[in-house]
């Protein structure tokens, strides 16, 4: 089982927003940047954090910051914002199997409470770290240094 990539991705832009503070503006260029990804898929996953109440996003290139203090903000809300489907189901179960087969007309009955208790111990284990604790593997934000990683991460690359 493997979950998109959107929770990663959601992650490290929170410890960028984080790990820069108020020394610096962090728009969706910058952090496409860093994730080496389209600013468009950035701004997707900015507007699911924003309806979260994780960050807020000022209008125009005003740049997102942290709603909340980063002590605040767990991976288990970052993976309920960006994963969870529409019914809060992490494993999907087969809507309709064949009723007529032993094996099939049980299968989710069974499978259910195994694949409910793996849910439980994933989100426990999410909601013991918060956003602030991975900041704190960083190094310390320095503006120049940030500025010049940015420069050599908008160069283009030989290929």
């Amino acid at each position: 089982m493997q979950l998109s990539r959107r929770f990663p991705v959601a992650l490290q832009m929170l410890i960028i927003m984080d790990w820069a503070g108020d020394k610096a503006k962090i728009t969706s260029e910058i952090l496409a940047l860093s994730v080496n990804t389209n600013p468009v898929l950035i701004r997707r996953i900015m507007t699911t954090l924003k309806k979260a109440g994780l960050i807020t996003v000022a209008a125009g290139t005003g740049g997102a910051k942290l709603a909340l203090p980063a002590t605040a903000i767990t991976l288990l809300d970052v993976y309920r914002a960006v994963e969870l489907t529409a019914n809060d189901t992490l494993f999907g179960l087969h809507p309709a199997p064949n009723t007529h087969c032993p094996i099939g007309s049980r299968i989710n009955k069974v499978l259910a409470p195994h694949l409910e208790n793996a849910r439980h111990a994933l989100e426990s284990s999410l909601g013991g770290v918060s956003v602030a604790e991975l900041t704190r593997q960083f190094p310390e934000f320095k503006p120049a240094l940030a500025r010049a990683v940015q420069e050599r991460m908008a160069q283009p690359r030989d290929e």
